[in-house]
């Protein structure tokens, strides 16, 4: 280990989330509601996935995915109580299910209606182009947008 806390590969061991990649079956980040949170949150995303040797493209996508559906959340929505979004991923075989959480806005998260000219309004239809599955779960002052790359969902999947 070299003195910046990296290893042989120039890895971080430890992230600003204090876990290290690959660290556990499960991931979850808190960071404050700030879109300067954005390449942190696909930095630590795209970190865990190598280190859990995940096919590049489910990582292209689900650094996509997060970022859409996190700059969603920044737009439409207000943070948690704690003043952060949550984002959440599992990997099972090779399938990522990643979620996003806020504290939820004026209206449910939507495809908006495709527009050639729009310059805002894809970031859902992105996701769900991508995504095997997606969705979105209410619960008291959290909405919580999930998507499922390179197969189906564990909420399906009887897990």
């Amino acid at each position: 280990m070299s003195e910046t806390g990296t290893d042989e590969h120039e890895r971080p061991l430890i992230n600003e989330f204090g876990a290290g990649p690959g660290d556990g079956q499960a991931r979850t980040v808190r960071a404050q509601w700030h879109l300067d949170a954005i390449p942190v949150i696909r930095q630590a995303l795209n970190d865990d996935l190598r280190a859990r040797e995940m096919p590049d493209e489910i990582i292209e996508e689900a650094e996509l995915v997060v970022t859409e559906l996190v700059t969603n959340a920044f737009r439409h929505a207000k943070p948690l109580a704690d003043q952060c979004v949550r984002v959440h991923w599992k990997v099972r075989g090779e399938v990522c299910e990643v979620e996003v959480s806020d504290g939820g806005g004026d209206s449910t998260p939507v495809p908006a209606a495709p527009a050639v000219w729009a310059t805002a309004g894809r970031g859902l239809r992105i996701v769900r182009s991508l995504a095997h599955e997606w969705g979105v779960s209410e619960e008291d002052k959290r909405v919580t947008v999930w998507a499922s790359l390179g197969g189906p969902s564990r909420r399906r999947v009887g897990s």
